[in-house]
């Protein structure tokens, strides 16, 4: 089915970036994330656009090329007893990520994030699903 999930800022980074090396890890991995992800996105489209090196069409051309590989779900495939437990989660975290992590319950799969709080908050909680994106990087290249 799928093999990990994306957060927001892994996304991000990819688009900013505009770096063809993030094809084929998109290609060749099965990635979902969940329908929020456009949500926070939009409200960084600013930033995308400034911070990247690619010009606007070449961006959009990108994006829609990254995009196209990676599944994104509504959010209503996620139970509320998951949005119940991944709301607890991160309540002193960041509540951001309640989405993400209701969809790494619901699916039991690994959500991939650069953000180390998250990260930090989450394991020191026992939660294991979880690998920073460098981490990931480094376990598929080698």
């Amino acid at each position: 089915m799928f093999d990990y999930i994306l957060d927001t800022n892994i996304l991000m980074s990819i688009l900013i970036s505009g770096k063809s090396g993030y094809k084929p890890i998109v290609i060749f991995n099965k990635f979902v994330t969940i329908d929020y992800i456009f949500k926070e996105i939009d409200e960084y489209k600013d930033t995308i656009f400034n911070k990247s090196k690619l010009e606007r069409n070449q961006l959009i051309e990108y994006t829609n090329q990254i995009l196209s590989k990676i599944t994104v779900l509504p959010r209503y495939v996620v139970c509320e007893e998951n949005i119940k437990k991944a709301t607890d989660l991160t309540k002193d975290i960041d509540f951001n990520d309640v989405w993400f992590i209701a969809l790494s319950l619901e699916y039991d799969l690994t959500l991939l994030t650069r953000d180390e709080k998250l990260f930090k908050g989450l394991t020191k909680k026992g939660f294991k699903r979880i690998m920073l994106f460098d981490q990931f990087l480094k376990m598929i290249l080698q």
